[in-house]
């Protein structure tokens, strides 16, 4: 079904608002994105965003192509309790809607959430010392990470309390013994934090891997360097996400479909 689904999916162009078919192509050049940097994990995770102008309604992957397959009007319009509010032929995946809603639930502020499963992060996710701030890259994380225990797979919606109140004020959130998590205002800004996320855990463990003696820069130029990079309390890769739209339409077109 899915692979009939992934060859015969129309156009959902003149079907949705132009504030929707804008969404779905920034959330499907999202998908490629990932799956260009080596993120993915099969058919398994999810990128969702909230369907503009509502509080309630978010896109998401249906369950069976790979990132590198999803297109625009691929993605399937669900709402918080994880209803599919259109006709299609594909299921989602249950764990995906029972994180991803969490967030969207809880937090008005943020509309595009991310959840990979690398192998960077999920090592990070499994150290007792969690994300250290080992580099200039990794201190915009510097007191910024929330951690979720883990609780199995995430069939249990009575989780996403949990899933919230680790979250916290925070964007980023590390399951423990799963995964990353991002959370931005928009594609582009849970994209960015995403990227220089997984440099992070990437970096972190060649240094542990190096069996070297390492060193962290003092709490306060922590907090200082993690203070710079939300100053003004601006949305993050908004400078970076035209480029990125632009090697997604020039080596990806289909993504549009």
């Amino acid at each position: 079904m899915a692979i009939e689904f992934l060859k015969e999916t129309p156009s959902k162009r003149e079907r949705v608002s132009a504030e929707e078919w804008d969404a779905r192509l920034e959330l499907a050049a999202t998908y490629r994105l990932v799956a260009h940097h080596g993120w993915t994990h099969l058919i398994n995770n999810h990128i969702t965003l909230r369907v503009p102008g509502t509080s309630d309604q978010f896109l998401i992957n249906p369950y069976g192509p790979l990132f590198e397959q999803i297109t625009a009007s691929m993605l399937v319009k669900i709402d918080v309790d994880g209803n599919v509010l259109e006709e299609t032929p594909v299921e989602i995946n249950r764990a995906g809607f029972v994180i991803h809603s969490a967030v969207h639930m809880s937090r008005t502020d943020l509309h595009c959430v991310i959840h990979t499963h690398t192998v960077a992060g999920q090592a990070i996710s499994a150290l007792d010392c969690g994300l250290l701030p080992l580099n200039q890259g990794s201190l915009r994380f510097y007191k910024r990470v929330g951690y979720h225990g883990h609780e199995g797979i995430s069939h249990d919606l009575e989780e996403r309390d949990r899933i919230v109140r680790d979250l916290g004020e925070h964007k980023v959130l590390i399951l423990k013994n799963h995964g990353l998590l991002t959370a931005g205002a928009n594609c582009a800004e849970a994209f960015n934090l995403m990227y220089h996320l997984e440099k992070s855990c990437e970096t972190q463990m060649s240094v542990l891997a190096s069996n070297q003696p390492y060193s962290t820069a003092p709490p306060e130029v922590c907090e200082k360097g993690a203070a710079q990079f939300y100053r003004g309390n601006r949305a993050l890769g908004q400078r970076d996400w035209p480029a990125l739209m632009s090697l997604v339409e020039a080596k990806y077109p289909d993504y549009a479909n």
